[in-house]
């Protein structure tokens, strides 16, 4: 029997054994309101075997090994880290989980809104095109680029939760028939060369262990002549891996928000062009010295709230707001409705927002990073 034919079926397997996970956690949930009010529905032991399956791999270490076995086990890591995470997500972000340029009163859903309308409009998204979004988290950004667009999108996620809310609420939308989401990793794809118009990626592909492997998966599935846009987060090039502040920055990035590695800027300029891509537009969105910055509703300061409808959005995200909830989790906890360490999982998600921020000042990182490829008709 062939390796590949071994590897599928490997796959198949880890797959019904993640719905089955899934389904055992999260309960009903995964059709329900959301939010902290979905973690009273959480199964506790599975939640505890998804709490310590993901904070295994963080014990302050960022040596060689330590970064060698978080690279390797990228694929159950994420998986674990949504299973714990999405819900805080939409609670306190919405359906969009990635961040966004802001421009003076301009409301943090409309900001969020326009950022998605830019990207499917710097790739050339037209009407009915077959579309790819590589790690669709719950399905916000692909519900709206679908909308603005009227494209056709099939959202491709390893995480069966986020897959069963995003077609929820795809079906909820009226959007069943533009929108469907699938379980699928994005290093090893299931579909077909050549099958899609355009791709796309918001903030996800971080999550992958090394860029070319996700990138060559793109450039396979995309047709000749179709475009790749990403928004790639990074280190910029002020970023020093030997630095210890630097170092530590990153690391705190990449604990809160299951990052196996952080990578610099040029490491995702080289893996584009290696396999085989050519850069059309490459653009450091954070980089423009805007009056509100793209870290804005993590930083606590209430003079970048821009009307009344961002008052609750800035209160959730800011530090006394994260605290409050840190606060609410643990007593819900302490009183058995929510899992054992949800609040481990809440200090993670503050400890990230307070070196995204730090990233952020010092122009360490960018979440940012815009490129727009093609891959060649010939």
């Amino acid at each position: 029997m062939s390796s590949t034919v071994n590897s599928v079926k490997l796959a198949d397997k880890n797959f019904v054994q993640d719905k089955e996970f899934a389904k055992a956690m999260h309960g009903k949930s995964g059709t329900a309101a959301g939010g902290l009010s979905s973690l009273s529905a959480k199964d506790k032991d599975a939640a505890s075997v998804a709490i310590e399956g993901y904070f295994k791999h963080w014990d302050g270490k960022t040596d060689a090994e330590a970064e060698k076995s978080r690279l390797e086990d990228y694929s159950s890591l994420t998986k674990h880290y949504y299973n714990l995470v999405t819900d805080f997500y939409e609670y306190g972000w919405g359906a969009s989980f990635h961040f966004c340029t802001f421009y003076k009163g301009e409301p943090f859903r409309q900001a969020i809104a326009r950022h998605e309308h830019f990207l499917a409009t710097k790739i050339g998204i037209k009407e009915d095109m077959k579309v790819l979004d590589v790690g669709c988290g719950v399905g916000g950004p692909a519900r709206e680029i679908v909308r603005f667009t009227g494209c056709n999108v099939t959202g491709l996620n390893n995480n069966d939760y986020q897959v069963e809310r995003g077609n929820h609420w795809a079906k909820t939308n009226g959007l069943g028939d533009k929108l469907k989401l699938v379980k699928g990793d994005f290093m090893q794809m299931d579909f077909e060369d050549a099958t899609f118009d355009a791709v796309y990626a918001i903030e996800a592909t971080v999550h992958a262990p090394v860029l070319e492997g996700v990138y060559s998966e793109i450039y396979r599935v995309l047709k000749p002549g179709g475009v790749f846009g990403v928004y790639e987060w990074v280190m910029t090039d002020d970023y020093d891996e030997t630095n210890a502040e630097h170092r530590q920055i990153a690391y705190g990035i990449e604990v809160g928000d299951g990052i196996p590695k952080m990578y610099k800027k040029e490491v995702a300029d080289k893996a584009l062009k290696n396999v085989g891509f050519e850069i059309l537009y490459e653009k450091d969105l954070a980089d423009n010295n805007d009056a509100i910055p793209w870290y804005a509703p993590l930083s606590g300061d209430w003079k970048y709230v821009q009307s009344t409808a961002d008052l609750w959005t800035y209160f959730r995200t800011s530090g006394p707001g994260r605290k409050i909830t840190t606060l609410a989790v643990g007593l819900l906890e302490k009183f058995g409705l929510a899992p054992k360490d949800s609040v481990k999982v809440t200090e993670a998600l503050e400890e990230a927002a307070v070196y995204l921020v730090k990233g952020g000042e010092k122009k360490l990182f960018t979440p940012m990073m815009l490129y727009v490829v093609r891959k060649p008709l010939n």
